[in-house]
């Protein structure tokens, strides 16, 4: 059987078997229905939701994923970050010059730096503590002044290079003057 919001027309059976649920009379149920086609189409059982509904809930849950979205902050470290990891690892280095008396370089590269030291024959990687290769995050750009490879002599001394790094707007620089010192810019 059609419902009456669909046909317009009230159905005697479905009106005499809500009346006998909620305990009323069929005739005042019908004399209602008739009376009001609004209050007969709301008063029914209904399975399932209205599109009005759901498209509401679909919303509700698009605002939720974007303040989720916009609340999670960015997993790659700030350039600042990384710029000071960099000048830290620089100043270590210039220590292990002078503490290792033997001359430590320092390759700098668009994709990252790696250190390596020089035993009196050849250049060697270091990879021990804080000197293994090093890759610079993903949108990082890297501007050198001074060449791509400098060292630093047993004395600590320096040929002085400037490296700024840049992403997303934001940029930082890391200088090495001529006595070795870093300095974060």
């Amino acid at each position: 059987m059609m419902p009456i919001w669909a046909t317009g027309r009230l159905d005697a059976g479905a009106i005499s078997s809500r009346a006998a649920r909620h305990g009323l009379s069929a005739m005042r149920l019908y004399t209602q229905a008739a009376s009001n086609p609004v209050a007969s189409a709301s008063a029914r059982n209904r399975d399932g939701f209205t599109l009005v509904e759901l498209l509401m809930v679909v919303a509700i849950l698009g605002l939720a994923a974007g303040a989720v979205v916009l609340a999670v902050p960015d997993p790659r470290p700030a350039v600042g970050v990384e710029a000071e990891r960099f000048a830290a690892r620089l100043s270590h280095a210039r220590d292990e010059a002078v503490l290792s008396d033997r001359p430590v370089a320092v390759e700098v590269t668009p994709t990252g730096y790696a250190f390596s030291v020089f035993d009196g024959r050849v250049w060697s990687p270091l990879s021990d503590g804080p000197f293994g290769p090093e890759s610079w995050q993903a949108g990082t750009d890297i501007e050198l002044t001074g060449g791509g490879r400098f060292v630093f002599d047993p004395t600590g001394v320096a040929e002085p290079v400037m490296l700024t790094l840049s992403r997303d707007g934001k940029s930082r620089t890391v200088a090495v003057d001529g006595a070795g010192e870093v300095i974060l810019q």
